[in-house]
């Protein structure tokens, strides 16, 4: 049983996501989650922003830290554990929706990546997690997995695409596709962060007397 979490952002598994809490119902769910099992369902919503319907694909999170605020909201990270399919939303005396989930692994690739798409891929997703730290004027470190399937879900994490496309990726169950799909994208938005990242350099500059 896992107390549901509706948003439409996409939290996939071995990547990090700062939430703010200040409904009242998910500061109870933040209290006893920290309380228990550190662990709720991120999950989209169901139509019109209604309660999430059996068959939607979450990930379980897990809150990696806490800041509570001075008017009870809070500010928390979680980072990514499993992918999920919610199989059923169950009434219970708590303010905030609770379900049961199954986890969904990926399925048996009839061709594996080979050792020379995931080095691409690596080197790729550490290009551009250099280029975004940037623009965050911070340091990104990410600890890739040695898990392909679970390396491509850590990159797309990086990305800045729409939620739809997010929500897509995570429901593929190939890993062999995810790779495919994260090699053709990302020289595009390695490109496109490092146009951002000089812009934002150059304006850091602005009245320093650098040009």
């Amino acid at each position: 049983m896992f107390p549901l979490f509706p948003l439409s952002v996409v939290l996939f598994p071995g990547g990090f996501l700062p939430l703010h809490v200040f409904e009242p119902r998910y500061r109870k769910m933040l209290v006893d989650v920290v309380d228990g099992g550190h662990r709720f369902l991120i999950l989209p919503p169901g139509a019109d922003d209604g309660p999430p319907t059996p068959g939607t694909i979450g990930t379980v999170a897990r809150v990696r830290a806490v800041q509570p605020l001075a008017d009870g909201r809070s500010n928390i990270v979680v980072s990514g554990d499993r992918r999920v399919t919610l199989t059923r939303v169950v009434e219970g005396p708590t303010p905030y929706p609770l379900g049961e989930a199954e986890d969904l692994p990926d399925l048996a690739d009839t061709q594996i990546p080979t050792p020379d798409e995931v080095a691409k891929l690596r080197e790729l997703g550490e290009r551009y997690a250099v280029e975004l730290a940037v623009l965050e004027t911070g340091e990104r470190e990410p600890e890739w997995s040695d898990d392909p399937g679970l390396l491509s879900f850590q990159i797309a994490a990086l990305t800045e695409w729409e939620f739809s496309i997010q929500r897509h990726f995570l429901s593929v169950r190939s890993a062999t596709e995810r790779i495919t799909r994260l090699l053709a994208a990302l020289p595009s938005l390695i490109i496109d962060a490092a146009g951002r990242a000089r812009v934002h350099q150059r304006a850091s500059h602005n009245g320093t007397g650098h040009r």
